[in-house]
């Protein structure tokens, strides 16, 4: 497992393939000074990821802007960025720097760089190749030392091809591409990024991190996580903040990720270790488990209506019945029973 830490507590955690490859890429293109281009569906870590570039880079003593270019409408925009003179608009009262100026010698973070507005596009373009700029309502061109990072949730090849981004803008952006995969992409990250949250937050309640059942694992490693590592870590917060159980189980988990997790085919389960030491294992003991595991998703997100349970599991009601007595579930502790029961390797 590689886990990188930031400033801000967030991290960068990854035993995926993807995630090693992404982590050695970032060593690797830390220390340029190349202008860096971070994609991302939102939640991925666009930012964090840029704290980290720049961390372990020549210019890691020095200032690390961060600006979402979606904040600002387009008439402020240029203030923000490049600074304005006294009297430059109504409100100018005095000079003021921009962020590029705060940044002198660091690095520059601009999110949402396909929020930036065309008439600003072609300003940005002028400053990734002159390295200068000059601040709204002044004719003095001031040079700039700064390391450029964009990040967006868009594909900015497809908005130039619809004409709302610069071709020539896009070119000097993306020298030094940078792809985060989404969390759905890297399933077996999810159990490390439970621990590093979970453990977070329950120590800033003053408590000890309880145990995490199986059956909850494998409810955060079917849901899809359309938030990223952003809503995972939302969803911690919740259990840390309610959660009073000895161990963590099903029901501390929120319907919203149970009801689509429940949607979703169990996840590849791990052989145990010890197969690899040819030691014999019950063929029938571990496919008992995985149907016990499935039932006991399908009464929780149906409340206990077998007929709904049914439904989801797509098979009769009367089969049902059957096979959650073969596999040894009681009826009102039926989930329970196998949140307690089945382990699932994570």
């Amino acid at each position: 497992m590689t886990t990188v830490s930031s400033p801000s507590d967030s991290v960068l955690v990854g035993r995926s393939a993807k995630m090693r490859a992404l982590l050695e890429f970032l060593n690797v293109i830390s220390n340029s000074e190349s202008t860096v281009l971070i994609t991302g569906e939102s939640g991925t870590g666009k930012e964090v990821t840029a704290t980290l570039i720049h961390q372990s880079s020549r210019r890691k003593h020095r200032p690390f802007i961060a600006v979402s270019c979606a904040l600002f409408s387009e008439t402020l925009i240029e203030s923000e960025l490049f600074g304005h003179e006294r009297g430059a608009f109504t409100g100018a009262v005095k000079d003021r720097p921009g962020r590029f100026e705060l940044a002198e010698g660091g690095t520059i973070f601009l999110d949402d760089v396909d929020d930036v507005p065309i008439a600003m596009q072609v300003k940005l373009l002028r400053v990734l190749q002159n390295r200068t700029i000059e601040r709204l309502g002044s004719t003095r061109t001031l040079p700039v030392n700064v390391r450029i990072i964009a990040g967006t949730k868009r594909d900015l090849r497809h908005m130039v091809a619809e004409g709302k981004f610069r071709e020539d803008l896009y070119y000097r952006l993306n020298v030094l591409p940078v792809m985060l995969p989404p969390l759905r992409e890297r399933r077996d990250d999810i159990p490390l990024l439970m621990d590093h949250f979970l453990e977070r937050y329950f120590r800033r309640r003053g408590d000890d991190t309880p145990a995490i059942s199986a059956g909850t694992k494998e409810a955060f490693m079917r849901y899809d996580w359309p938030g990223n590592v952003r809503e995972l870590e939302n969803a911690c917060e919740r259990i840390a903040q309610t959660c009073t159980c000895g161990t963590m189980r099903i029901g501390c988990v929120s319907m919203s990720i149970l009801s689509q997790a429940a949607k979703r085919p169990p996840v590849a389960h791990t052989l145990p270790s010890s197969l690899d030491e040819a030691t014999p294992i019950s063929l029938d003991a571990r496919l008992q488990e995985l149907e016990a595991s499935l039932i006991g998703w399908a009464l929780k997100v149906s409340n206990g209506n077998k007929s709904k349970a049914a439904e989801l599991l797509r098979v009769k009601r009367s089969t049902l019945g059957d096979r959650i007595e073969r596999c040894g579930l009681g009826r009102a502790e039926a989930a329970e029973k196998v949140d307690r029961r089945v382990a699932v390797p994570a």
